[in-house]
């Protein structure tokens, strides 16, 4: 019964992290996953027939660039795009200049030959974001050194009414990161270096370019960790992750990054430099302008420095993965959890069969921890504490609690790095695996837990045979990534999807972005969230910081607002 291996699993876990009964103590080991250094003992003889289908390589998911085909009409002319969702048609700006030859030669002078980038190539990645439904048509990328850079290519960018996006990593999904047309790339890649850290304030001040896993490694070996942790950090830097108030695996634990950043170094179109660049954990006079900037998307400014607050690194971390019968399952799951472990309780993921199957399916290596059944659901539970022995004893009452009450159908609790590793890369995996399998309709929305996954259930009736729904995300944080997988991109399906999920997300107090942004790809459908009189406040407070929209123009905001007269 697989029940019975599962309650045996968990009371043979109660020795295996304790000092004085644990036998291999001696071969205690530190490992490195998922934005954490995991401590683990080597696992015991007892444990291992329960736990050998987790023997398997260490692997980090990382966004590759996976070629699959763009999703354009062909109806679309140049001064025309159309995107992957419906109605993002939009019209280039007839007041926006090209760029010209003595344009070039002013930002060789500043940059050097080196900062000007001109290769096809190049140009082609930076053009393309990560999903492969966006591509712009850009002639220039820019490579600034230092926030004075910054400060003269805006400067002479407004001057000129020569149209700017800014870049990190590159790795976001609602086209908000490359240009819609022919707009100039001002990448911040080359902005990467480590400012400062102070241990006593916890507070790292570093610049806009730092890739987030490179952050992640440094404060690691300084006995800290970043608030934030991305399936995407090998490539998103550290500017694009504020610009975009990027949510992550984390959240649930430290929050989002309008309460971990404490100050910005930020350039406005007119190249002033605002320095905000506050290391203050409590600073009340006047207007936290900073907040502005965060989740702006470059379209305020572009953030050239961060300070940020760490947490320590806690020596205890725990990972499980748990089968569920049902949603409502989970949600009790959750609420137990809180309970029984809540002070600990760092990441509380979900993802349905469809998610597992995916990946199966097409991510290499991966094994189903539950190799004799699939289950509907399944729950991936971590927690992080300083006690090792009091915290493993509160996740194993917490997860006998939960077996004997029916909340869970079958789990296993990582003993080692492999099985951590593991459970972290069938989670951090499905975007992959979706890519892999043909064309993606994604969407990022914040619904009340209770009702999340009502939306899927009526997205299949929705859909039938004609597409695959598949459901996963924060369940901590009511955050739910919404994805249906088709062979191909297909207008019928489209339309089958849109308006429906965003008038369905609208109905029930959601939000139709809950860390992913608005970018391109919901610009226009702002209003299905925000207030009329909130959008027509936020284009106003656009127009006062960039008069002459240079800022990553047709984002964020509908450019029907922001056309100039």
């Amino acid at each position: 019964m697989e029940w019975k291996a599962s309650y045996r699993l968990l009371n043979y876990c109660k020795h295996l992290f304790h000092r004085r009964s644990t036998p291999n103590f001696h071969y205690f080991k530190t490992f490195y996953t998922s934005g954490c250094r995991y401590y683990f003992n080597q696992p015991s003889v007892l444990i291992k027939p329960y736990i050998g289908n987790f023997q398997q390589a260490f692997q980090t998911f990382k966004h590759p660039f996976v070629s699959l085909g763009m999703h354009q009409r062909n109806r679309c002319r140049s001064q025309y795009r159309c995107f992957a969702s419906q109605a993002t048609i939009i019209q280039r700006r007839s007041d926006f200049s090209t760029i010209s030859s003595e344009d070039l030669s002013y930002f060789k002078n500043i940059l050097g030959e080196r900062g000007v980038v001109q290769d096809e190539e190049t140009l082609d990645a930076v053009n393309t974001d990560w999903m492969r439904k966006y591509k712009g048509t850009s002639k220039l990328m820019l490579q600034p050194r230092t926030a004075e850079e910054v400060s003269q290519i805006l400067k002479y960018c407004n001057s000129r009414s020569l149209a700017v996006v800014p870049q990190g990593g590159n790795t976001g999904l609602v086209g908000g990161s490359v240009p819609a047309f022919d707009e100039v790339i001002v990448s911040l890649s080359h902005m990467s270096k480590i400012i400062s850290f102070d241990k006593v304030s916890s507070v790292l001040v570093c610049e806009a370019g730092c890739i987030l896993e490179n952050l992640i490694t440094f404060l690691d070996n300084q006995g800290f960790i970043m608030p934030l942790d991305l399936g995407a950090k090998g490539s998103c830097q550290i500017g694009g992750n504020v610009s975009t108030n990027a949510g992550g695996l984390r959240l649930l634990r430290y929050g989002s990054l309008h309460g971990s950043v404490l100050g910005l170094e930020v350039v406005l179109a007119n190249g002033t430099v605002l320095d905000m660049l506050s290391t203050l954990r409590k600073d009340n006079t006047g207007y936290d302008l900073k907040h502005l900037f965060i989740g702006s998307e470059g379209s305020l400014g572009i953030v050239t420095k961060v300070s940020i607050l760490t947490p320590p690194k806690l020596s205890s971390v725990n990972v499980c993965f748990l089968a569920c019968k049902d949603y409502e399952s989970c949600l009790k799951l959750l609420l137990e959890a809180r309970r029984k472990v809540g002070e600990i309780l760092s990441a509380f993921e979900f993802l349905d069969h469809d998610a597992m199957d995916l990946v199966l399916k097409h991510l290499e290596g991966v094994r189903n921890p539950f190799p004799s059944s699939m289950h509907n659901f399944y729950v991936l539970i971590e927690t992080m504490g300083s006690n090792e022995s009091y915290d493993r004893e509160k996740l194993d009452a917490f997860l006998l609690h939960s077996m004997e009450n029916d909340l869970m159908s079958d789990g296993v609790v990582a003993q080692d790095i492999t099985q951590a590793s593991s459970c972290w890369h069938i989670r951090e995996g499905i975007p992959e695996a979706l890519m892999k399998a043909g064309g993606v309709y994604k969407y990022d929305l914040s619904i009340p837990v209770e009702k999340m996954y009502d939306l899927v259930e009526e997205m299949r009736v929705r859909l039938d045979a004609s597409a695959k729904v598949v459901a996963y995300g924060h369940l901590g944080d009511g955050n739910l990534h919404l994805n249906i997988s088709t062979p191909q991109y297909d207008d019928n399906i489209l339309a089958q999807i849109e308006p429906f999920v965003y008038e369905w997300t609208s109905k029930h107090k959601g939000s139709i972005s809950a860390e992913h942004g608005l970018g391109l790809m919901k610009a226009n459908k702002i209003h299905y969230t925000k207030s009329s009189e909130t959008v027509q406040l936020m284009a106003t407070i656009k127009k006062q910081l960039d008069p002459n929209g240079i800022l990553n123009p047709y984002k964020v905001l509908p450019p029907s607002l922001l056309t100039k007269n």
